[in-house]
């Protein structure tokens, strides 16, 4: 078993952009004055003449993405995911979507985990608004691990991506040798009672969750689904035909992400889904790890919906 370190995605994302720029010469990055923190500040520290601060204009930004994209150049665009996705929507959706530009979005600090800095800063609706928009690829991957490997795999892919990365370090679930294969989930744990399906830091909560389900003699099912969109609805109709029912996990509001998702994939074959994440409410400011617990967005949540949910 791979030696476990708590390492946030932020920190895959920076370091594997660095990683890139010898493999792409037309790789470029943007932020929005927020280099330090989305760790795109590790590729100006290696490439400065490669690296454009925007300044605090989001939409700006994603507008000269878009024209950076259109002269052959590959941008990486950075900044919280409350403004990449919110505050430059209408950019992102016409000027990089509706012209299918080679443009990836990093959406950092989002969902709850963002702790201290409050409501309006947690984004829990980022991935419900990307994939709205027709052609972009949504990814939120699990570990440090996964997302130097996703965003290795997104450079390589000719279309707009949205990248989810997280603030605070989490556990890791897998090691250097993880190989990312876009728009496939990875079935983690096998188990015939229940599927658990969850992204982002849930897929670790999930696990842990699993395996309390274990000693309770229930044996639970663990999918990791990195790509949101494209979803494997082939990955998640077998899952759902051999188990009978689907918990979905996420970090996201629960309206329009991944339970959404999961719905909308089996919907030919349905089965019961029930979806943990962030109700119809805000967030507010605390420790991260406290805020987690508050929400429900942990293992011993997820461990207590699998019984209620296998009762009834």
């Amino acid at each position: 078993m791979a030696d476990v370190i708590k390492k946030a995605t932020r920190d895959g994302y920076g370091e594997a952009l660095v990683e890139l720029m010898d493999e792409y010469p037309n790789l470029v990055v943007l932020d929005a004055d927020l280099a330090a923190a989305t760790k795109s500040g590790m590729f100006k520290k290696a490439h400065p003449e490669r690296f454009f601060d925007c300044g605090i204009a989001e939409g700006n930004m994603m507008g000269v993405a878009a024209g950076l994209a259109a002269a052959g150049m590959l941008p990486f665009a950075s900044s919280f995911a409350m403004f990449a996705t919110g505050r430059a929507y209408e950019q992102v959706r016409n000027s990089i979507g509706y012209p299918h530009l080679n443009v990836k979005i990093g959406g950092s600090h989002a969902g709850i985990s963002v702790g201290e800095d409050g409501a309006t800063h947690q984004c829990c609706e980022d991935i419900a608004l990307m994939r709205t928009i027709p052609g972009m690829t949504v990814v939120n991957p699990a570990d440090y691990y996964e997302m130097k490997a996703a965003v290795k795999a997104i450079a390589a892919y000719n279309g707009p991506v949205y990248v989810r990365l997280g603030r605070l370090a989490i556990e890791t679930i897998n090691d250097e040798s993880y190989q990312f294969e876009l728009g496939k989930g990875v079935t983690l744990r096998d188990g015939k009672d229940i599927t658990i399906v969850a992204t982002g830091l849930m897929v670790g909560e999930s696990l842990k969750a699993a395996e309390q389900l274990a000693e309770a003699g229930i044996d639970a099912r663990v999918i990791n689904i990195h790509t949101i969109k494209p979803i494997d609805a082939e990955l998640l109709r077998k899952a759902a035909a051999e188990t009978g029912h689907i918990v979905t996990a996420e970090e996201h509001s629960i309206i329009g992400g991944l339970g959404d998702a999961v719905c909308e994939a089996i919907r030919e074959n349905p089965v019961p889904v029930t979806k943990i994440g962030v109700n119809d409410r805000f967030g507010y400011s605390g420790p991260a790890v406290d805020l987690l617990k508050d929400f429900g967005l942990c293992a011993d949540h997820v461990v207590e919906v699998v019984k209620e949910v296998l009762k009834k």
